[in-house]
């Protein structure tokens, strides 16, 4: 009986590795496209690049923050 289960247990072994080796490597998760980040002048937050909103050279998150800080177009 003892012999029967170390088959058994010898055959699950090299199952697992064969299954372990047909896989195919993981790969880490990289974005395709990166933006730059920007702050904005008023509030400080951090948004990207291309959802902020540039006024005489700086960056603000909203309409509002642009008009608060007193920037015009």
């Amino acid at each position: 009986m003892s012999r029967l289960l170390f088959l058994v247990a010898i055959a699950a072994l090299v199952y697992l590795l064969l299954k372990s080796y047909r896989r195919p490597p993981r790969k880490h998760h990289t974005p395709e496209v990166t933006e730059d980040m920007v702050r904005c002048a008023q509030c400080g937050v951090h948004l990207p690049k291309g959802e902020s909103l540039l006024a005489g050279g700086k960056y603000y998150c909203s309409e509002a923050h642009r008009r608060a800080h007193g920037t015009a177009d």
